[in-house]
């Protein structure tokens, strides 16, 4: 009589549970710390040859190290339906078609910056990515709330991942030359807020149109989704506006006579060490606020998204002689 491996073997079955630990349960994490390990190498080993040629790689894998990262993190917490071929490709549609619409809107809104332009910026760039989800997702057999949130993550880090490639591009050239330390304080400031930025945004919205695709059967616009959708332009907004509310916010609160005059006048005033350091903390309290405010509103929609629904209770005596 033959016996299988685990039964011929005791302690088989445990010790092959135990090398799915911890950490080879997270190959985002993985990912995330050897692609650090060596975006950093590859910085050291520019400083210290000025190689050009470096440069690309610098940009590329410091743009997408995070977002791709975070990306294999959420595929982890997909349905079966999401596969790694429609992660992949909602990850190049909505980077694509959201930096196409982002030079767009730059070129017809950003000329002159204001409150009605950062919010005319929110409403089209969260469209273009809401048009992206949903041209990935029209053929999916069911939905689910949960691969929305997961989707519409990725289609949003999609778009972090290649605007930040194009703000590390442009921080490379300055008035006198080549600054590879601009650079790399570019790719690790995005990197830091990528988290809390499109992904958070775009996965909000995901999940309320796949929400309501699940009840009807296929993807639609609603009042919800719409709601959801304004939700997100808002916040968008907000977070692109937050230097200049930070800026209205510390004149009101240490401006000098002589400063709102000549800001009357149409000039620049001299600012003081410590409006600096005011505006510096108000800039980055509003944006955490901005993220915190996102995550909070992702983290309800996720509960529900994978909180299992009630079972109906079994009348008593039913099935009973």
């Amino acid at each position: 009589m033959t016996q299988t491996t685990a039964e011929a073997v005791p302690g088989t079955t445990s010790t092959r549970a135990e090398t799915h630990g911890w950490w080879s349960r997270r190959p985002w994490l993985h990912m995330f710390l050897g692609g650090l390990g060596l975006w950093v190498a590859t910085v050291l080993v520019t400083f210290a040859t000025s190689n050009a040629n470096l440069v690309p790689t610098i940009i590329l894998l410091g743009s997408f190290l995070v977002p791709v990262a975070f990306v294999t993190y959420a595929f982890g917490h997909a349905d079966q339906v999401v596969t790694a071929q429609r992660i992949f490709t909602a990850f190049v549609y909505g980077g694509v078609l959201g930096v196409l619409g982002a030079s767009v809107l730059e070129a017809a809104f950003l000329r002159q910056p204001s409150g009605l332009a950062y919010v005319g910026v929110g409403l089209i760039e969260e469209a273009v990515k809401l048009a992206a989800l949903w041209l990935v997702a029209r053929r999916l057999p069911r939905y689910t709330m949960r691969d929305g949130i997961v989707l519409g993550a990725t289609v949003g880090l999609g778009f972090a991942a290649f605007e930040s490639a194009g703000y590390a591009f442009n921080a490379l050239f300055t008035a006198g030359g080549l600054s590879l330390l601009n650079l790399v304080e570019t790719e690790v400031l995005r990197s830091i807020l990528t988290p809390i930025g499109h992904g958070l945004w775009t996965a909000i919205l995901g999940g309320t149109l796949f929400a309501v695709a699940a009840r009807r059967g296929r993807l639609r616009l609603s009042r919800a989704v719409l709601g959801s959708y304004l939700v997100v332009a808002l916040l968008h907004a907000l977070w692109d506006a937050s230097r200049g509310i930070a800026v209205w916010l510390t004149l009101l609160l240490t401006g000098t006579h002589m400063q709102w005059l000549l800001i009357q006048l149409g000039r620049a005033p001299a600012v003081t060490p410590a409006q600096v350091h005011l505006f510096t903390t108000l800039s980055w309290g509003l944006l955490a606020l901005d993220g915190l405010l996102g995550v909070l509103i992702l983290r309800r929609r996720w509960r529900r998204a994978t909180t299992p629904a009630p079972v109906p209770l079994v009348t008593a005596g039913r099935g009973e002689g």
